[in-house]
């Protein structure tokens, strides 16, 4: 069983929207840090190695799967995601376009008041992030978020309600149990990063209608 650990963190409360803005400007776009805004509400959070280990992988099976399924897509990381309108900013873990990706294809700068949100984002959850991130997720309308704890995946769809439950299925991968994914990754671990992803490439195949 993975146990819990700290990462360095700070919470910062009545920062406004220019002074969130001026922040972000000040950390600069090259950072290990990750950031979520909520009303007012800022958390600046590094994370460990656990934590980038199982975003690597999990966002790379992601893509492996995409690709043994010839599903159309594009990941865009840790974008920095932000509606001054809701009040909300966050960097997820990883994020990808999927169902909207035809209507982002080839852009470089995104804008959601014009742009559809992500339709997936990646939450690893490792070290307890002090800030809720599920009210900034469904403010700035993502569909799907996959999280990551204690060794389990779990899929939250959004409602019309702005609140996400949990879901057996995804809505990127309906056809695939992709709370799997954490096993095969820890099954292989030891093997090394090719051989995890060979095999989450066999198991997308195996599931394959």
């Amino acid at each position: 069983m993975l146990t819990k650990k700290r990462a360095d963190r700070v919470l910062l409360y009545n920062i406004d929207w220019q002074q969130f803005e001026n922040i972000l400007i000040d950390l600069g776009q090259i950072r290990s840090a990750r950031i979520a805004y909520d009303y007012g509400t800022l958390e600046i959070m590094s994370p460990l190695p656990e934590h980038e280990y199982f975003k690597e992988n999990i966002g790379t099976a992601i893509q492996d799967i995409a690709e043994v399924l010839e599903r159309d897509y594009e990941s865009l990381g840790s974008t920095t995601w932000r509606k001054q309108a809701k009040m909300a900013g966050v960097e997820p873990d990883n994020c990808f376009y999927f169902q909207n990706e035809p209507k982002i294809r080839g852009k470089l700068d995104y804008d959601l008041n014009q742009d559809p949100p992500p339709d997936l984002a990646l939450e690893i959850d490792l070290t307890s992030k002090s800030l809720n991130r599920f009210p900034i997720y469904a403010r700035l309308g993502i569909p799907e978020l996959w999280c990551y704890d204690e060794e389990q995946l779990n899929i939250y769809l959004l409602q019309a309600d702005e609140t996400y439950e949990t879901s057996g299925s995804s809505l990127v991968f309906p056809d695939l149990p992709v709370q799997e994914i954490p096993d095969v990754i820890n099954q292989y671990r030891l093997q090394g990063r090719r051989t995890i992803r060979q095999k989450i490439r066999e198991w997308a195949m195996s599931h394959r209608l």
